[in-house]
């Protein structure tokens, strides 16, 4: 038996393809319990999902196999079928679930009360918190996604451009306000607060500070730096 896939084919679903369940997921961005799995698969999903994140993680794609994703949740590696067709449709929803998290949480940000300048850096506070709470999903997205199949990624792609259209929005509207410098460029500052922040998960267990003292100090050098001349900041988000 190939431990990075399964002997048994997945069934065929209503659209008669074998990958229409990973492609509901994909349109959905949430994972999809399925068959007769009988016993609690659909309050299994979250277990399944985590203990592919962290086998990914830990392993990388070419180290992983769904034998190692079931050995961690103490199940048949048969059983997994019922959650993913394959490993690579396991790291697909890894990657949606990393990303599509994000998006949400920015999304409501965004369009939440406040200044641009609180805004953003709402949005630079929540896409680093996570670091603690979620990094093997942060990790797995940030270094995995590129082993995806073309179409696979191309799905994951159009949460993470989402994302940069937010920061890159709330970025227009400061500028368009007069609270950021208006000869700023939104994009390639979107990129290089995203740059900065995904970084974080590469050396934060090396360095002895806090993730709260991380986002303050991105946070003030990002308003620094876009500081209007004619409107100077009184008070810096915390």
């Amino acid at each position: 038996m190939k431990s990075s896939s399964l002997r048994r084919r997945p069934a065929r679903t209503a659209d008669g393809s074998a990958g229409g369940k990973a492609r509901k997921i994909a349109k959905t961005g949430k994972l999809a319990a399925g068959g007769s799995g009988g016993r609690g698969t659909h309050r299994r999903s979250g277990e399944i999902i985590d203990a592919a994140a962290r086998v990914f993680a830990e392993l990388g794609y070419h180290g992983a196999t769904t034998q190692k994703i079931a050995d961690v949740l103490r199940i048949r590696q048969a059983s997994l079928y019922y959650y993913f067709p394959s490993k690579e449709a396991a790291l697909e929803q890894v990657c949606l679930r990393g990303v599509a998290g994000f998006f949400e949480t920015a999304k409501a940000i965004a369009e939440g009360p406040g200044r641009p300048a609180e805004r953003l850096a709402g949005l630079m506070r929540a896409h680093i918190s996570p670091i603690l709470d979620r990094g093997d999903f942060v990790k797995v997205f940030l270094t995995q996604r590129r082993f995806l199949p073309n179409a696979s990624r191309r799905r994951v792609g159009k949460w993470s451009r989402g994302l940069e259209q937010i920061f890159e929005m709330v970025i227009r509207e400061g500028m368009r306000v007069g609270d950021f410098r208006d000869d700023a460029d939104p994009r390639l500052t979107t990129l290089a607060i995203l740059g900065m922040s995904n970084a974080v998960p590469s050396w934060y267990a090396k360095e002895n500070v806090s993730v709260e003292r991380i986002g303050h100090e991105f946070i003030a050098l990002i308003l620094h730096g876009l500081e209007s001349p004619a409107r100077p900041s009184r008070r810096r988000p915390k």
